[in-house]
């Protein structure tokens, strides 16, 4: 029998292993919300009813996948993050807190929030309640949205440093972490390793606004980031040479602490594509982000055996080969329901050549809004699609969302189990 590091690089090398991987919570992008990693847990008795769960992303309130829920699965890749949140704070030292809809939950020391008048939550940069709030959970919500602090804009002393302020060299304590994080999961599972070390992402909008910053400085508006890059492209290809420069050296002291143990490393999570269709064209992606891709890629794939992810949601049919160009080894997280996404064109245009991390089932209408039915009937026909050959790992599209129902959740994980052996039927 297969390890589950042997299953998920046979997947990589576009053959066939035992049966088709699995991820769940490998990544920010690959998870489940805390909700229903409660819901799921109670229902394969896991837990006692009332036991909580941890918030292991506070940004998009993911549900910690804990050991026994990985085996009880069968999960094939384990994360190995940083030991900071989104908003500054280390994931640490756990409290219990209870989410709008009563789940009960333990949140890092540093999740400290305030109400608003109309019941918001205010979230602070490194959990300092002194500091202007940088995130937001409306009132009954589930997650928190970034809060845009956009310092007034002096055109004329533009300084690419303060873009700059959250790219630094990678200190000895955060490499200590990664090294000994990457050995307890190299030696203690067989499971392949997901790695993000973060640095390596130009332009992702859920960064741009900077929550883990008290007084973030540069172009920090959402809106006025992606004009700039247009209107002042200059500026945006400065930020990123300096960008790329700090994360190539960061990469060359990361993988002399960690090696090869490392399976599989996001190097991006910047969103091109929106329902209907790119929101970038491929002559810009090439002309601004492409050649940094390219930089990171090639250095990876040179100096290591990782294999390089890029996420990007929405309608990227058009961007993929540019993708691949860039020496992208993967694509996530295959929204089969956005434009051009067909999963049989994707697998017939590109299943040789990129290894489809994603796109098992539907997260904006069949999970949560189906029937189980609807859902095996998904699952089934995904992997039909994607599994043979290789060149697939199994994950959701995007973060199983809340109000997602447990049953549903449950038949997508049994319908995996009983239907993602190979030969594939």
């Amino acid at each position: 029998m297969l390890t589950s590091r042997e299953r998920v690089t046979l997947a990589f090398n576009h053959q066939e292993p035992d049966r088709v991987p699995l991820d769940l919570g490998g990544s920010a992008v690959t998870g489940m919300h805390v909700s229903v990693v409660y819901k799921l847990r109670q229902a394969l008795r896991l837990d006692a009813p009332g036991t909580p769960v941890k918030v292991v992303e506070p940004y998009q309130m993911l549900g910690e996948i804990a050991p026994d829920l990985i085996a009880a699965l069968g999960v094939d890749v384990v994360p190995l993050g940083a030991p900071t949140t989104m908003f500054g704070f280390k994931n640490e030292g756990w409290k219990p807190w209870t989410t709008f809809d009563g789940t009960p939950v333990l949140v890092p020391e540093g999740f400290n929030t305030t109400p608003e008048p109309n019941g918001d939550l205010l979230m602070y940069p490194e959990g300092d309640t002194s500091a202007p709030p940088s995130g937001r959970m409306p009132a009954g919500g589930w997650y928190f949205d970034a809060i845009v602090r956009q310092p007034p804009i002096d055109e004329a002393n533009l300084n690419v440093e303060d873009n700059l302020e959250e790219f630094t060299p990678i200190s000895d304590e955060v490499l200590a972490h990664f090294q000994r994080e990457a050995d307890r999961l190299y030696t203690q599972t067989d499971k392949a390793i997901f790695a993000n070390f973060g640095g390596t992402a130009f332009g992702d909008i859920a960064l741009v606004p900077a929550t883990q910053l008290k007084h973030p400085k540069g172009i920090r508006d959402i809106e006025e980031w992606y004009v700039s890059t247009v209107t002042r492209r200059d500026y945006v290809r400065a930020i990123f040479e300096r960008q790329c420069e700090i994360a190539l050296a960061n990469l060359e002291k990361l993988y002399a602490v960690v090696g090869d143990r490392v399976a599989v490393v996001m190097v991006t999570g910047t969103d091109f594509g929106a329902q209907t269709g790119p929101f970038i064209s491929p002559k810009a992606y090439r002309s601004l982000y492409q050649p940094f891709h390219i930089r990171v890629n090639t250095w990876i794939h040179t100096h290591t055996s990782w294999k390089t992810f890029i996420h990007s949601c929405g309608s990227v049919y058009a961007l993929i080969p540019d993708f691949i160009d860039a020496g992208f080894d993967i694509l996530n997280p295959v929204q089969c329901s956005a434009a051009h996404m067909d999963p049989l064109t994707l697998k017939q245009s590109f299943g040789d050549r990129i290894t489809f991390w994603g796109g098992g089932v539907d997260t904006q209408k069949t999970l949560p809004f189906g029937t189980p039915d609807d859902v095996r009937r998904e699952v089934c026909e995904r992997l039909r699609i994607f599994a043979p050959g290789g060149g697939f790992v199994f994950n959701t599209t995007h973060n199983v969302q809340p109000l997602s129902p447990v049953d549903n959740v449950l038949a997508l994980y049994e319908t995996v189990r009983e239907y993602g052996q190979y030969p594939i039927l």
